[in-house]
């Protein structure tokens, strides 16, 4: 995406009045666009392949095809579209399922209109999205996937500096990478060098892939 052009999202949700409500409030933001929208899974992912839109903002719970099967088909379809989950769910496991299908971000229907809006622009950006509570309740599900699994043997894992760990617990927080910098007393830029870093490392490519590998792997402190 160019500099200065306007960010073009599609809504995927079920509820009409909620989507005009969406395009109300984010129709009044700068540089967002609403290019489309999508009234169950199976349109979303039609309206996708049409539209090309940079960012999706897609219910859970829709009619046909839900959010999380239309995630993995739009992944599939456009990779370089960017997918945020807004829904009323707070469960693990659609959090879980979310990240799995391709998720860039996950945001409960709660969150003011402009906290939309700035999530919209973080992943349009490349960051992940995920808010604090839900961000806890990931680490607990895998935690406990983890004390459920049965033993085997473990390939080694990339090492990670203390550093790019301290990164990573703060990434699994559901903190911003300027939230990070202020937090650790370093430049937003360096905490952008150091979540490339990671990512590079374990071979992944989103910030919730790192915190998912790291929780499965034993390489990130719960604590």
């Amino acid at each position: 995406m160019g500099e200065g052009e306007s960010i073009r999202v599609l809504v995927a949700d079920d509820h009409a009045l909620y989507r005009r409500g969406l395009e109300m409030v984010l129709g009044a933001e700068e540089g967002i666009e609403i290019v489309g929208e999508a009234s169950d899974g199976a349109e979303a992912i039609r309206r996708v392949e049409e539209l090309l839109p940079d960012v999706v903002l897609m219910d859970i719970r829709m009619p046909r095809r839900s959010g999380i099967e239309a995630c993995t088909a739009i992944k599939d379809v456009v990779p370089s579209t960017k997918i945020v989950i807004l829904t009323i769910s707070d469960e693990e496991s659609d959090l879980y399922e979310a990240v799995r299908a391709g998720a860039n971000g996950y945001l409960l229907k709660d969150v003011p209109g402009e906290e939309i809006a700035a999530g919209i622009r973080a992943v349009a950006s490349g960051q992940s999205l995920i808010s604090p509570s839900m961000a806890s309740k990931l680490l607990t599900e895998f935690a406990s996937m983890i004390k459920k699994s049965e033993e085997r043997p473990q390939l080694p894992v990339p090492r990670l500096t203390e550093r790019e760990l301290e990164v990573l617990k703060l990434v699994a927080r559901g903190m911003a990478n300027r939230d990070i910098a202020k937090e650790l007393f370093i430049s937003e830029n360096t905490v952008k060098n150091h979540v490339r870093n990671i990512l590079e490392k374990l071979q992944l490519h989103s910030r919730m892939e790192a915190v998912v590998y790291a929780v499965r792997e034993k390489i990130l402190d719960l604590t």
